[in-house]
């Protein structure tokens, strides 16, 4: 018989019992984002999906999967947990809008060095108002303990983000032809990405306090630098219902230049106005403290747009009233035209 003063794997840094009282607060979590195709969802060893869909001839599924990054700092500097799994839903989320994809379920993988349910839960919390919003069932995941791999207080995300979208629909990047219309559609600030960039500067640099209150941002820059990412489900799923919508780009790391050719087909350019939309301040904070070049900045950040959509010039006013009808702020920014595949700033 094992000697009551062995080692158990509680002792060695891992609690079922943490594990399973958080199961015990994410399960009512999830329900709430239930939605019709979930046969199974959190609980089990797997979850299930029923794809059966009248509305789609032939469905296509449409999957991406990303992290919230160093942008978890901030919530580990503040102790405010419950915003950031909005940001991981966004990620995935906003990745297979791109392709018109309506989003069906979400899984996350969440691991720490010793389980703190109360943090755990908010994380969660976070995760299934960002699932809300996507329209999406958080329909599973896993929580992990790595006793000695973070420090104390510490954790890190992923997520998986699953979406379907008729074949026929799927879009072509050879329609996209000189003359396609630029629209921006804004971000809500940084949203998860340069945050390695933006808190060196800010802090190393500029020795600002996450709690300060700076006056170009009118609140408090943890406040800043915690804003969700935005979510672009209703904007997207509603133009691409009754537009050609002919590409969409989602603007994470690497910034315009980086995403937007990603979505181009050779011998055409996208020709963009820098003075066609209103960057936030917290930009040109970042780049004011740190002296950080335009290159850099370019390459780095959003520049205050979370999605960029090509356009036909024949749509154009169908989409922008469009998107008026629906209260969103949007921006005209430029252009497609021949030239070699990249992006090209005037300013």
């Amino acid at each position: 018989m094992a000697s009551s003063q062995g080692m158990t794997y509680a002792k060695a840094g891992v609690s079922i019992e943490a594990g399973d009282q958080l199961v015990r607060r994410i399960v009512p979590l999830a329900r709430k984002t239930q939605r019709p195709g979930v046969l199974a969802g959190v609980g089990g060893f797997s979850a299930l999906f029923d794809l059966k869909r009248r509305d789609y001839r032939r469905p296509v599924l449409v999957s991406s999967t990303d992290g919230v990054g160093t942008k978890l700092k901030i919530a580990f500097m503040t102790g405010i947990h419950g915003t950031v799994g909005i940001d991981l839903v966004a990620m995935g989320v906003n990745d297979i809008l791109t392709q018109g994809a309506e989003p069906l379920f979400f899984l996350d993988y969440f691991v720490c060095g010793k389980l703190n349910v109360e943090v755990a839960a908010a994380v969660v919390r976070g995760i299934a108002e960002g699932c809300r919003r996507a329209g999406c069932a958080l329909i599973g995941g896993e929580t992990a303990e790595h006793p000695g791999d973070f420090p104390n207080g510490e954790y890190d995300l992923a997520g998986f983000a699953v979406g379907v979208v008729d074949k026929s629909k799927i879009l072509d990047p050879k329609k996209i032809v000189a003359g396609d219309v630029l629209v921006g559609i804004p971000s809500s600030g940084l949203h998860s990405n340069g945050y390695s960039l933006a808190r060196k500067v800010l802090f190393d640099v500029g020795r600002m306090k996450i709690g300060h209150r700076v006056p170009e941002l009118g609140r408090t820059l943890g406040e800043e630098l915690l804003e969700p990412t935005r979510i672009y489900t209703r904007i997207i799923r509603s133009l691409f219902s009754r537009y050609s919508i002919k590409g969409a780009a989602h603007i994470t790391g690497g910034g315009i230049p980086g995403n937007l050719p990603r979505i181009l087909p050779e011998g055409r350019r996208a020709w963009i106005d820098r003075q066609a939309w209103e960057v936030p301040p917290i930009f040109g904070l970042i780049r004011s403290i740190g002296r950080v070049s335009s290159d850099e900045m370019d390459q780095t950040f959003n520049h205050g747009l979370g999605m960029i959509l090509v356009v036909d010039e024949r749509d154009l006013d169908g989409v922008t009233r469009s998107l008026r009808k629906m209260g969103e702020r949007y921006f005209v920014i430029g252009e497609i035209r021949k030239g070699r595949r990249g992006v090209t700033f005037n300013s």
